[in-house]
């Protein structure tokens, strides 16, 4: 019986393709807009994630902040960081992998007739080790030219590509600023982070050189230390700052002058933002199904008005009304099904295009395109069942009077 009756609604269909098409439309729509939201969203969560992966797993660092001067309660810079901070970290901090100092300013590398504006970084080789970032070509500062702050420098691929272009750059010299300084190595590249910093665009001197040759002063702007592992990192940005108020003399019912961030925790807040994002258009695109609802339970409408008389014959001869409601609710069911088959042909067409274009990647996700699915035959079950019924309950002898 269910059988003959997915037949019948085929053939409905056929005989009014159009109108069929133009009824389908909204579930299409509605299905094509909810995969796409909802693919398009977990891609950029999946982007999110692997931004901030590249930055350095189980990644902290210490960052000065503002403090208030005198009674007028004015904000002004704190005072910076220092080797002795860097170093009773490293000591007295338990469950860390590397501790490093960072400072950096903006600098103008020149190399023949090519100039790049870029950032400079004064640090250590435990920078490396933090960031998780390999050495491609060449090879890291040496122990001497550390101690002794000699003028070497590891680029960025951004940096070699503007500057070198397809020439290798080991062993030339170039300028940064007033400083000439001999390239030794290239680092892995990194791509864009999140927010959209390139994170190649750097030049890696040692930070003794960084200090008396770039910037004339022995501060220190951040202080990058890696975890062991990810389960202690809450742990040991606790620990830091209990460190640091001690050093900076803070008590404990004063603001701090400095911030220690856990990338872990910002990797957290970000995805999460992206989900719940995601989910709103998700549920906006949805609207559109339940339009597409509505259209159906018109169209059917109108079919039962036009197949009265086919129905009272039905009727008539034996059909019971539980073999009518069947019928119309079949179809209202493989109308929407039909059309949520086309939505997600759609959905993941669009996705294939509009993910590369955006620069996240396409993920798929057979769960979301069985859930479409269910949903669009939902709603036919849902938006069906009223005509359906009105068509099971009409009296035989009135539907063959009808004309």
């Amino acid at each position: 019986m269910l059988w003959n009756a997915i037949l019948l609604a085929f053939r409905e269909i056929r005989r009014n393709v159009m109108r069929s098409a133009l009824t389908m439309l909204g579930i299409v729509i509605g299905v094509a807009a909810v995969i796409t939201m909802v693919t398009l969203g977990r891609g950029a969560t999946a982007r999110v994630t692997a931004d901030i992966a590249s930055l350095g797993s189980n990644l902290l660092y210490v960052q000065q902040g503002q403090r208030f001067r005198g009674h007028g309660g004015v904000r002004s810079a704190a005072d910076p960081f220092d080797l002795d901070d860097v170093k009773a970290i490293a000591r007295e901090i338990s469950a860390v992998a590397a501790v490093t100092p960072v400072t950096s300013q903006t600098v103008l590398a020149v190399y023949g007739n090519e100039n790049w504006t870029t950032s400079v970084t004064g640090t250590d080789n435990a920078f490396f080790k933090a960031r998780e970032w390999s050495i491609q070509t060449g090879r890291q500062f040496s122990d001497s030219e550390l101690r002794a702050g000699k003028p070497v420098c590891i680029l960025g691929n951004t940096v070699r590509k503007e500057l070198f272009g397809a020439q290798t750059p080991l062993e030339a010299a170039i300028r940064l600023g007033k400083l000439s300084c001999q390239v030794i190595g290239v680092l892995e590249p990194k791509g864009q982070a999140t927010f959209g910093r390139d994170q190649d665009d750097l030049i890696v001197v040692p930070l003794g050189t960084f200090q008396r040759r770039i910037s004339g002063n022995q501060d220190i702007g951040a202080i990058y230390i890696s975890a062991q592992s990810g389960d202690v990192t809450a742990k040991v940005k606790q620990d830091i700052e209990l460190l640091m108020r001690q050093r900076r003399r803070i008590s404990a019912t004063e603001e701090a002058d400095f911030h220690v961030h856990d990338m872990k925790e910002i990797a957290t807040m970000v995805t999460s933002t992206t989900r719940v994002l995601t989910a709103l258009l998700g549920a906006v695109a949805a609207v559109s199904l339940v339009v597409g609802g509505i259209g159906i339970m018109n169209i059917m409408l109108v079919s039962v008005t036009e197949r009265t008389r086919e129905i009272g014959i039905r009727l008539a001869i034996g059909a019971m009304e539980r073999d009518v409601l069947r019928q119309f609710l079949v179809e209202a069911i493989v109308l929407s099904s039909l059309g949520g088959l086309v939505g997600i042909i759609l959905g993941l067409a669009s996705c294939a295009i509009t993910a590369p274009m955006l620069g996240v990647p396409f993920i798929f996700d057979p769960v979301i395109m069985v859930i479409a699915v269910a949903f669009s035959g939902a709603v036919g079950v849902i938006f069906g069942y009223f005509p359906a019924r009105k068509a099971a309950r009409l009296d035989p002898i009135e539907a063959l009077r009808h004309e």
